[in-house]
């Protein structure tokens, strides 16, 4: 079943930042990019964040004060 994200996400604080972090070399060939928490949250808040993993079918792991953003939609599995 695939998540819809919520129809009033609120809109991002800070764009140009989400289009950055989305159009990484990483995210084009389906690798990985870590955030701090911190600025996710400050720069387009949590909400705008998930949504956007969301709507690409990523998937997201969250680590310490880190997120971590697996840029394929293909299925996973965690080993340990």
């Amino acid at each position: 079943m695939r998540y819809e994200p919520a129809l009033r996400v609120p809109a991002p604080i800070n764009p140009a930042w989400q289009r950055q972090l989305f159009s990484a070399q990483a995210v084009r060939k389906g690798g990985i990019v870590r955030r701090r928490k911190r600025d996710v949250h400050r720069e387009i808040g949590y909400d705008a964040f998930l949504a956007e993993i969301t709507a690409r079918g990523f998937h997201l792991v969250e680590c310490g004060d880190q997120y971590i953003v697996i840029c394929n939609s293909g299925q996973m599995r965690v080993h340990c």
